[in-house]
């Protein structure tokens, strides 16, 4: 006999196809938990409790082999995180046949009058959320969650919140889909801290949840910034790489290694967003800034985060190093956050446009790079020292925390060395 695996939605026996209930009527065994179950109360089949998901599907087999006639009842598309593939795992494909009913994806999305064709579909239930943060720090526009009691909406309001993220999401709570308790909730972004306070009593066992991304506005408060180590969601960044930024903790480090003085003039190689560089221009109100970017995008962000931060003091350069840098005036300090390949180079220009006791600081996150630029720095008789930064951040996991850690990156902080010639030591 072939099992029939029956998709069911919280409308019970009115949205099933008069197909799918003569099956069931047929049936001399009906599987199911006890809620799906309790729409079939008057059916004479004998009933199945999927309590134990593996007892239970050992239960199907031996009933099988007995030649009984039975039916899986199961919520929305068995194969969409659902119960078909533990059966494909048990059974041939020619043993069971499917009989899908609409997911709560589908629903969400219809009831959300959005299309859904480009949506990243995760599912957190009894699982791990790391597939979530990866879509996160990629600023995937449409993500849509299958939740559990442990990875609520709160829990991931709470999750969202730690990665400290230059993205935006609308989060929308979809509860119980298809039924007359259905609800719908709205969070715009600037709502999702009181989200993030809410738990798992707060929520429907049986809710979706649908995150939109939107827009950064440009409504930031200056007024409501530290002095130093700027929140990285403060930033406008690369739309479809929102963590290519340098993080916090690593710009702390950097500024400290700067060693940075009033006015200064100060390159800022391989600037990307702009971060470093406009941590530069808010601490040192009277050093010019000079922030070289090889990217359209990358020197467009960083006009647009110079506007947003209101400093006055830095200059955009749109140009791939080391071709550009000749224009440019001589410096006291350069950070170098990244080279484009052409490291030696670079620091080749550098040495020359480098003022007397300037430094010289460049992040590394590979050991190819690191290397080359010790083997120059070597060759060329500079003073150097390095430090290497292994950070982790807390993440909310359930109800407990982790330590996440960010890659890890090598900063070398460099000086020329006077060396006096052997006529001048007689």
């Amino acid at each position: 006999m072939v099992i029939a695996v029956v998709g069911i939605g919280l409308d019970g026996q009115q949205g099933l196809s008069q197909t799918v209930q003569e099956l069931i009527e047929k049936a001399t065994v009906l599987a199911g938990s006890k809620r799906h179950l309790s729409y079939f109360a008057d059916c004479p089949a004998k009933k199945l409790n999927l309590a134990n998901l593996q007892t239970g599907i050992e239960a199907i087999a031996q009933l099988k082999l007995d030649n009984h006639s039975v039916v899986i009842l199961t919520s929305g598309d068995p194969l969409f995180f659902g119960l078909g593939r533990l059966l494909l795992e048990k059974f041939k494909p020619e043993e069971i046949e499917f009989y899908p009913h609409l997911s709560s994806i589908q629903l969400a999305f219809n009831r959300l009058k959005m299309p859904w064709q480009d949506a990243n579909l995760v599912s957190v239930h009894g699982r791990s959320t790391e597939q979530l943060i990866k879509l996160f720090k990629q600023g995937k526009d449409k993500i849509a969650v299958l939740t559990d009691s442990d990875n609520n909406p709160g829990a991931i309001a709470r999750l969202f919140l730690a990665l400290e993220l230059p993205v935006n999401y609308s989060f929308y709570i979809c509860e119980d889909l298809g039924d007359t308790a259905e609800k719908i909730s709205h969070f715009l972004p600037k709502e999702i801290t009181k989200l993030s306070n809410l738990d798992e009593h707060n929520f429907s066992a049986l809710n979706v949840l649908i995150l939109v991304r939107e827009a950064q506005k440009n409504d930031l408060n200056i007024d409501n910034l530290p002095l130093i180590g700027l929140p990285d969601s403060s930033f406008l960044s690369f739309g479809d790489r929102p963590s290519l930024i340098t993080k916090k903790e690593v710009r702390v480090a950097i500024l400290g290694e700067l060693a940075l003085k009033p006015q200064q003039i100060v390159w800022d190689i391989g600037a990307g967003t702009g971060s470093v560089s406009i941590e530069i221009a808010r601490l040192c109100p009277t050093s010019q800034i000079f922030a070289i970017e090889k990217t359209s995008m990358g020197s467009t962000l960083i006009t647009k985060n110079s506007q947003r931060f209101q400093v006055d003091n830095l200059k955009s350069i749109s140009g791939k190093a080391p071709e550009v840098l000749s224009n440019l005036p001589d410096c006291d300090r350069i950070f170098i956050g990244g080279s484009g390949g052409n490291l030696a180079d670079i620091l080749h220009v550098c040495s020359q446009k480098l003022r007397d006791k300037g430094l010289i600081v460049m992040a590394f996150a590979t050991i190819e790079y690191q290397l080359q630029a010790i083997n120059w720095l070597s060759n060329h008789h500079w003073q150097y020292r390095l430090l290497q930064l292994q950070i982790s951040r807390s993440t909310p996991i359930n109800h407990l925390t982790r330590l996440t850690p960010l890659n890890p990156v090598t900063i070398i902080t460099a000086s020329k060395v006077f060396r006096p010639s052997t006529a001048s030591l007689k």
